[in-house]
This record gives structure tokens, C-alpha cells and sequence, in this order.
């Protein structure tokens, strides 16, 4: 079938990636079905914990991230959906998401195997850090070596020395100056 301009349309859909609004993943993915657009926000399970209680909330797996089950003639009406902010192109195109990806994504899910993604960060030897959970939450301390998804660091804001293997997912880099 040809357009009016002349070119051919593909009607067929597939697995695309948005790239959403820093947050937004589960606000996208309910505008988005809204809308009559298919789309998948994996979530994971995980308990947050604060002095006072615990919370088991739903966070997107892929953070950033949605997918959705699409055509050319939708890809408009995802474009302009609140929230999203571009597609994840390849070559010049948007990437497109074979089938058995998202079908591994989704047993992946309800099989409830413990999984995390890590985002990947240059994180080098002398790189100032802060760490984000547990005993040392908030901690500032200086990464003394890398080993694979951990990271040993120098805490040196406790009044003493203290040498630590802190797992990457919980420690950010410190920009402040």
C-alpha cells in the first residue's frame, strides 16, 4: 500500500523502545495505553526500608525505558504522547525489539527471579562517591578498586579509616565540588 506521497507504509508492528522522561516510565505506560497503544513497562519488586517502616514498591525494570507494539502510523501518536521523550534509534532508524526479547523479559518477571540492571558508570580508582543504601547510606568515600559489581572505597568521613566492598548498584558518583 502506498501513501499519498508515493512511499510505502508498513502497517506491521513491532517491539520499539521509548526513552521517557527521567520517572515517568509507569506515568508513559498508562498514557500510552490510554491511547490504545500497546506498550510494556517491566516492573521488579523491592522493598524499600527507612528507620521508621518498610515499603514494597514497583519499580521499572529498565530504568528510562518502555517498550511498545507499534507501527509507522503510530509511532506518531507515541511521539506526541506526554512524557516520552524520542525513540532509542539503530543505524538511523528506531531499534527495533525481536519478539522472544520481550517474551524473555516477561518470564523473566513472573517467575519473580531476583534481577537488577545496573546502569553502567565509569567508575574509576580516586572517583569521589556516595553511597545510596544500607549500613553506610549517604556515606562520601574514595574508590580504591573496582571488582567487577563491587567497589572498594575509603570511607574517610567517619572519623576513622574504614575499608568497604560496596556493591556498584548502591553507590553513585559525587558531583558535588
Amino acid at each position: 500500500m502506498e501513501n499519498q506521497f508515493g512511499s510505502r507504509c508498513n502497517w506491521s508492528r513491532h517491539w520499539l523502545v521509548v526513552y521517557t522522561r527521567p520517572r515517568w516510565e509507569k506515568k508513559v505506560d498508562k498514557l500510552l495505553k490510554l491511547q490504545d497503544i500497546k506498550s510494556y513497562c517491566p516492573l521488579r519488586r523491592v522493598t524499600n526500608q527507612w528507620a521508621d517502616r518498610k515499603k514494597v514498591v514497583d519499580l521499572p525494570l529498565f530504568s528510562g525505558y518502555v517498550f511498545v507494539w507499534v507501527n509507522e502510523r503510530e509511532e506518531y501518536k507515541v511521539r506526541q504522547t506526554l512524557g516520552v521523550l524520542n525513540f532509542i534509534y539503530y543505524m538511523g532508524k528506531p531499534a527495533v525489539i525481536r519478539d522472544c526479547v520481550i517474551e524473555k523479559i516477561e518470564e523473566l518477571i513472573s517467575k519473580e527471579i531476583a534481577c537488577e540492571i545496573i546502569d553502567v558508570q565509569q567508575i574509576n580508582l580516586g572517583d569521589r562517591i556516595r553511597i545510596k543504601h544500607g549500613i553506610f547510606y549517604n556515606q562520601e568515600g574514595t574508590v580504591i578498586k573496582v571488582q567487577g559489581k563491587h567497589v572498594l572505597m575509603l570511607l574517610d568521613h567517619l572519623n576513622c579509616a574504614i575499608v568497604s566492598a560496596i556493591p556498584i548498584s548502591d553507590v553513585m558518583l559525587n558531583t558535588a565540588i
